[in-house]
């Protein structure tokens, strides 16, 4: 079996019961196959970018895992469609967003993904979460980029 992966998963919600999804998505995380939930952020509330509808709330959860990153990248998308997620045009509100925005330190880029997330160091509602469980891992730069997004944290 291989050896674990540190990754980082983005978790993001704007529709029906958006607190209560995200902390359901964080079981749904901690039950993937030959992976373990090690840190989770607090709730975040933030604006849309890009898109209508009503704030999100948002939040970033670290894992080790097993699985390779299609693998993982499959488990996140079955957990997405269970919450109902519709993807009628790009940025649309959704049930539930689940993002792969690190896989150890790969670099991935194919069709269906590309680590690191390509558009997580331009958007307060990943970093600020991501630096309350990893702070290492985000650059003081990126987090003053991005200071007057609109993004407020929930618990």
């Amino acid at each position: 079996m291989r050896e674990p992966v540190r990754v980082y998963i983005g978790l993001g919600a704007n529709l029906g019961d958006p607190a209560a999804t995200v902390r359901s998505a964080i079981a749904g995380l901690a039950a993937l196959p030959h992976t373990t939930l090690l840190a989770t952020s607090g709730l975040y509330r933030s604006t849309p970018v890009d898109s209508g509808g009503p704030d999100y709330v948002n939040a970033v959860a670290a894992l080790d895992t097993r699985l390779t990153a299609p693998a993982l990248l499959a488990g996140l998308q079955a957990q997405e469609q269970q919450a109902g997620r519709e993807r009628p045009y790009r940025n649309a509100p959704r049930t539930l967003d689940l993002d792969l925005l690190l896989f150890g330190s790969a670099r991935i880029a194919s069709p269906a993904l590309t680590v690191p997330h390509p558009r997580m160091a331009g958007r307060a509602f990943v970093l600020l979460p991501l630096a309350e469980i990893a702070p290492g891992l985000v650059p003081p730069e990126w987090l003053r980029a991005v200071e007057g997004q609109g993004v407020w944290r929930l618990l």
